[in-house]
């Protein structure tokens, strides 16, 4: 009896001891989640620079970017971002105390990659966080301008083409903004459009100059998404049936 007496603090000792392994284990478990999250949030098969894509990762909440490396998510192997995340668990004891943990982990960015896929363990680079400036504004399309600035036909007239581009032109648009005109059965269909991603909806805007009716309108989203066709002169001129 006296043995056991006396071996019992030296098998709490050993306990304790396992118990703020696994409570470590845990913590750095969770920190492991908030990368592999960050991943998720990441994960798409749109074309993104280094740039775009260490941005997005530092607005996620909980999320630190150290480290960018690669140019373009669809050049080589990717991205790969190093993030730094924490993490959190208790010992489970009556005294139960919290144990924190910050962890760095490389998180891959490619059409490539899997869904969910593990981010790798590193070690934390040294040197804060990176910051990343705002993304540009694209470029305003001038809806008021345009409505105002259109030529107005009368009933029984026919618009004309060369008009509506002198129009367009002492508009004095911005360089990123493209123009296509067409003509067809006495009307001008005007298209106003920026580049876009080929992923996300595009932005355009879309004006019809006629007898007795100059109409300036933006498509609604889903015309504007990729294959839709939203954002053609041909939808100007004959506009495709608004979702319902």
């Amino acid at each position: 009896m006296r043995r056991l007496l006396l071996l019992a603090p030296l098998l709490l000792l050993t306990a304790g001891c396992g118990v703020a392994q696994s409570s470590e284990d845990e913590a750095t478990d969770a920190a492991r989640e908030v990368a592999r999250k960050a991943g998720e949030r990441l994960y798409g098969q749109r074309p993104r620079t280094a740039e775009e894509v260490g941005r997005s990762a530092s607005g996620i909440e909980g999320v630190e970017v150290l480290r960018v490396t690669g140019t373009s998510t669809h050049d080589g192997d990717g991205i790969d971002v190093v993030v730094r995340t924490s993490g959190s668990a208790y010992s489970g004891w009556l005294d139960a105390e919290e144990v924190a943990v910050r962890r760095c982990f490389a998180v891959r960015v490619s059409p490539k990659s899997e869904w969910r896929e593990d981010p790798r363990d590193v070690d934390c680079p040294d040197g804060p966080p990176l910051a990343f400036a705002p993304p540009p504004e694209p470029p305003r399309l001038p809806y008021e301008e345009l409505r105002a600035k259109l030529p107005r036909v009368p009933e029984g007239g026919r618009a004309d083409e060369a008009e509506v581009r002198r129009t367009l032109a002492a508009l004095d648009l911005h360089p990123e903004i493209r123009t296509e005109v067409k003509a067809a059965g006495g009307r001008v269909g005007i298209l106003l459009w920026v580049k876009g991603n080929g992923f996300d909806a595009q932005d355009c805007l879309l004006a019809r100059v006629g007898p007795g009716a100059t109409e300036v309108w933006v498509p609604p989203r889903i015309q504007r998404m990729p294959g839709e066709g939203g954002c053609t002169v041909g939808n100007a001129l004959d506009p495709i049936p608004s979702p319902h």
